[in-house]
């Protein structure tokens, strides 16, 4: 693991080490958490490569936990990748209602026409497939905040509650 004067030295972080290395962007506060895991989500399913730098990234304007953001880049891997791109097809298609059956409907009547499977790629499956990873990632991005939260509001008074029991009155 890198130390902090290991970075600060690195050459290709030396410009903006200290905007990279501010001591907020690395604690664990009720704020920096839930924002880490909602941009570690986004950055996770949107960008298909060079997530975990992206997130650090992003992190910067958003004041984001870097760790955290990092982490939360990982719900995306090999076995849930292919669950997901399934899943925002299916909610593309609903949305868009690319198998309805309208009359006088261009994208319907193109599609029978051309059965072509590229012509599916790119004309059906692509943008169902990229309205619904905006779905899931808008849907889940909030989702964590919310979840984070509120599970760090439920760790602090649990912690308080606690230190309460254990007070002799």
């Amino acid at each position: 693991m890198p130390t902090r004067e290991s970075m600060e030295q690195n050459r290709l972080l030396r410009p903006v080490a200290h905007r990279v290395l501010a001591p907020e962007l690395w604690r664990f506060t009720r704020r920096s958490v839930p924002r880490g895991v909602a941009l570690g989500m986004v950055t996770g399913i949107l960008f298909p490569v060079a997530q975990i730098a992206f997130s650090a990234v992003l992190a910067l304007p958003t004041r984001a936990n870097i760790p955290v953001a990092a982490a939360m880049t990982f719900i995306t891997n090999p076995f849930t990748t292919p669950f997901l791109w399934v899943a925002a097809y299916w909610v593309g298609n609903q949305i868009l209602h690319f198998d309805a059956q309208v009359p006088g409907s261009p994208i319907a009547t193109q599609v029978a026409a051309n059965s072509d499977w590229l012509h599916w790629l790119f004309a059906v499956a692509g943008p169902a497939t990229i309205v619904g990873l905006f779905i899931i990632t808008l849907t889940l991005a909030v989702l964590g905040y919310a979840a984070a939260a509120l599970g760090w509001r439920w760790w602090i008074v649990r912690k308080w509650r606690r230190r309460g029991h254990a007070r002799p009155k």
